[in-house]
């Protein structure tokens, strides 16, 4: 993990991270991603994560869950201390590869999902944006809504994966996805890039990384 002090776990692996609104569907995307139920912890209270938490993959790469954003209910001191942790990240990491910036796909992006945007055009952090939660609507009103959240910020709307936690549909074209970030981000800094498996997102993973745990990075 890695709270607003600053403290992190030190390695040279690739790192992807994990972006969105609180209640977006981080964890339980994290989850099945690696086809593991309790890969990361899912929170019944939207805001309750507050700090990076680090996710190993056999030893390949690492995954980051950022701390959800925009939940009305925190405190304005908490709320302060989440773009200068998120932008401290960004600007800071040598081994950040991308983010995976997460939409629910019924609801229009907010102004803080557009800041969101906004620092990771301003930091020149390669994206991946995922549209959760596709499972709520029917097959039309999903291609609607990409749609308009395409338009909305200005993407390609074919840059966009719909993803849902519950049935699984997505799961396969985002880690390629990542799979092919890492690929392209290591052939740009070969010095620093770990190699990468051939296969998508390995079942394997480790637990969060815990300040002082023995295995850490």
């Amino acid at each position: 993990m890695a709270t607003v002090d600053g403290w992190r776990p030190q390695h040279e692996l690739p790192e992807i991270a994990f972006a969105g609104r609180s209640n977006v569907g981080k964890s339980s995307l994290l989850n099945r991603l690696v086809r593991r139920k309790a890969f990361a912890r899912v929170s019944n209270t939207p805001g309750r994560t507050r700090e990076l938490n680090f996710f190993r993959v056999n030893n390949q790469f690492v995954l980051v869950d950022l701390p959800g954003y925009g939940y009305a209910k925190i405190s304005k001191e908490r709320r302060a201390e989440w773009r200068p942790l998120i932008s401290n990240f960004l600007r800071r990491s040598p081994t950040l590869r991308g983010i995976v910036q997460l939409l629910d796909v019924r609801h229009d992006p907010t102004p803080e999902d557009h800041a969101m945007f906004e620092l990771l055009a301003d930091t020149g952090t390669p994206t991946i944006v995922v549209a959760t939660k596709i499972d709520k609507l029917g097959a039309s009103k999903v291609k609607e809504r990409m749609r308009a959240l395409a338009i909305a910020l200005q993407l390609d709307e074919e840059q966009m994966i719909g993803f849902s936690a519950t049935t699984g549909e997505g799961r396969d074209e985002l880690a390629e996805a990542l799979v092919e970030l890492l690929a392209q981000t290591a052939e740009q800094e070969p010095d620093e890039a770990a190699p990468l498996d051939e296969r998508a997102v390995p079942d394997d993973a480790k637990p969060p990384l815990e300040r002082g745990e023995r295995d850490v990075l």
